[in-house]
């Protein structure tokens, strides 16, 4: 695994060497196996090596069709055999993932093609591996599906119900393998932040442990997700802490691919969440043995506690239009509740010095239990200065999560991840704002930077009709969309801002005859790959997404037609209203710029190769603004 796919010279530096034969592969190896030769692609490739070579951030912006993927795979792939450590590749979702690592993807061409054995292995993040003890709590719950979870169950490896010895590497329990599950019958067996690993009696039987022991030993690539990566980011020092591994082992470089979603992924990582059920599962563990009754009165008066809290919380909270996130006002009560818990947790903590001398309490069991008191008053600490936390409520059939994210993750991403002196490569079509990466930059709290730009080689004008269609109040949306599939006969991907405006289509287009005329396939009904791959063979269906704006690459006459169901302006949730706040000129600094990038990168969905030809109509209430449709029509072709 360790050998160069050239005459290595240690007398050279190693980056000029590697280039000079990525040069070669474009302008030779791969023009002799029927690949065009890419101005841009080489174009990019000379940039990336000064990013190399300096171990500086790039933001490497090509268009469609410039062959991005296989520059920045050459690149991390020598540069992970000369620094003895594998290279990062984190992708946006795990849809991208699949695309990237499948037997006719990128990674597979260059193995072929160049003769070469690369090591490839997924990081798959642990919201994609069933929970061993989630399923066996919902297949004897009594519920609807409790055959279809039977049935997983009695499918697993029998290592898994048997202590049989494991030999090797046996993958298992991935959501993929469940692709018929809807995303609400897979949160019921799915691993969530809420579940207690480190104490789990079946940890070492678990798919997702199996999986970490797995891809950490690759010699050349891991390809994981943007989310994972940002996981690894913020619970490196805890794990560290407990004696655990990270998540990710030492790395030569990182390739954000669709880099311009990496601020999203951070949000979600980079952040507290605190549950009343299970600040009640963990504290009481505390009870099972002999201890103090001060301690038991004090653990007791906490859960009740915490039960209050979390009601005041719900009772405050709100919904917000186009948005998971429930806003809740910031009212006296609550302060008193936080600042009552937070006294109870400190008396929890107090009496345990006292029992940790008695040695009633199983060490381990005491530690997990102290990390989590304590990471609990860290989160809650943060109310004292509320201007410097971003925080929200979000809502399951488990009741409500509290979740608390400082305003400094720009901070936490410039120390841990931009202020290494290793190479970070951002690869999108989409990265700048009329031309400037300032907007990227800044939030992400990244100083000092390369950057380029080359556009796509494909002609748009000859290749794509678009049209734009103004809301009309008189007029129902939805049988306008339907009327606008009968000019692809079918063959679209519908783009929806949120869930909620994918809802309101599938409701509303029942009441149309018309829509029988195309199988609709719905984000959400089933593993999202799986739905992908039926949306490409059903060559006249229609595919209704929230999530894929970016990175589905379906050339062909199936995606024949992008449909913008309304412009993708930021919703009004926490994390948004915050960034406008603080910024003088919120609708220009926020909201255009996100819009903007996102639009462009749905947009970029329909043409995939020179041959592609299709249609994009955009629909929404906010294209009567003038300024707002002339940014549109800059982002069209004439």
């Amino acid at each position: 695994m360790r050998n160069y796919p050239f005459a290595f010279d240690p007398t050279k530096p190693f980056i000029q060497q590697a280039s000079d034969w990525i040069a070669d592969v474009f302008y030779e190896l791969l023009p002799e196996v029927g690949f065009e030769v890419r101005d841009e692609q080489i174009y990019m490739a000379f940039q990336l090596e000064r990013a190399y070579q300096e171990k500086q951030t790039i933001f490497a912006e090509a268009g469609v069709g410039t062959g991005k993927t296989l520059v920045y795979l050459l690149y991390a792939l020598t540069y992970a055999r000369y620094t003895r450590k594998p290279a990062i590749i984190a992708c946006a979702d795990e849809s991208l993932i699949e695309q990237l690592v499948k037997p006719e993807g990128d990674i597979a061409k260059l193995a072929r093609h160049l003769d070469l054995t690369i090591d490839a292995r997924m990081g798959k993040s642990q919201h994609q591996y069933i929970c061993l003890n989630k399923l066996d709590d919902t297949r004897g719950g009594g519920s609807d599906d409790e055959e279809v979870f039977s049935e997983i169950y009695h499918g697993l490896p029998s290592f898994v119900h048997y202590p049989d010895t494991l030999q090797s590497f046996y993958p298992y329990g991935n959501r993929k393998e469940y692709p018929e599950l809807t995303d609400e019958q897979w949160g019921r067996i799915g691993w969530d932040v809420f579940q207690d690993c480190l104490v789990c009696s079946q940890r070492h039987r678990c798919g997702q442990t199996l999986s970490r022991e797995h891809y950490r030993k690759s010699a050349d690539l891991i390809i994981c997700s943007h989310d994972f990566y940002m996981e690894h980011v913020w619970t490196y020092e805890a794990r560290k802490r407990e004696g655990q591994l990270p998540l990710l082992p030492d790395h030569s470089s990182v390739v954000f691919d669709e880099g311009h979603l990496l601020e999203t992924a951070a949000q979600n990582a980079l952040t507290y969440k605190l549950k009343h059920s299970v600040f009640e599962s963990i504290v009481i563990r505390l009870l099972e043995g002999e201890v103090r009754e001060t301690l038991a009165l004090a653990i007791e008066e906490a859960i009740l506690q915490s039960e209050t809290l979390f009601r005041v919380l719900d009772e405050s909270s709100y919904s917000v239009p186009a948005s998971d996130r429930k806003e809740f006002a910031w009212s006296e009560e609550l302060k008193r509740e936080v600042s009552r818990f937070r006294q109870l947790i400190d008396v929890i903590e107090e009496e345990l010095v006292f029992e940790s001398g008695l040695s009633t309490l199983d060490d381990y069991q005491l530690k997990i239990v102290e990390e989590h008191l304590e990471m609990i008053q860290l989160a809650l600490s943060l109310f004292d200065k509320p201007d410097q936390l971003i925080s929200w409520v979000t809502e399951d059939s488990d009741g409500i999560t509290l979740v608390i994210m400082p305003k400094m993750v720009k901070e936490i991403l410039r120390d841990r991840v931009f202020s290494k002196k290793m190479p970070v490569v951002f690869s999108s079509a989409t990265l700048s704002v009329n031309g400037s990466f300032d907007y990227m930059a800044g939030s992400l709290g990244i100083e000092s930077f390369l950057s380029f730009s080359v556009p796509s080689p494909y002609d748009y004008s000859a290749q794509m009709k678009a049209n734009l269609y103004p809301d009309k109040p008189e007029e129902d949306k939805t049988g306008r969309v339907l009327e606008l599939l009968k000019e692809s006969d079918g063959r679209a991907l519908i783009l929806f801002p949120s869930r909620e405006a994918l809802g309101v289509f599938r409701r509303n287009m029942t009441r149309y005859p018309e829509s029988d005329d195309y199988r609709f396939l719905f984000e959400g009904s089933a593993e999202i790959s799986h739905l992908i791959s039926s949306f490409q063979n059903d060559e006249e269906s229609v595919l209704c997404a929230v999530t894929l704006w970016e990175g589905l690459d379906i050339p062909g006459p199936s995606l024949s037609h992008v449909i913008v169901w309304e412009l993708p302006f930021p919703p009004d949730d926490p994390v948004f209203a915050a960034k406008r706040k603080d910024s003088t000129q919120p609708y220009e600094d926020v909201d255009m710029p996100y819009m903007l990038l996102r639009l462009r990168q749905g947009i970029g969905r329909l043409i995939r190769s020179r041959d592609d030809r299709g249609m994009v109509s955009v629909l929404g209430h906010d294209l009567d603004n003038p300024t707002v449709r002339e940014q549109i029509q800059g982002l069209l072709p004439d």
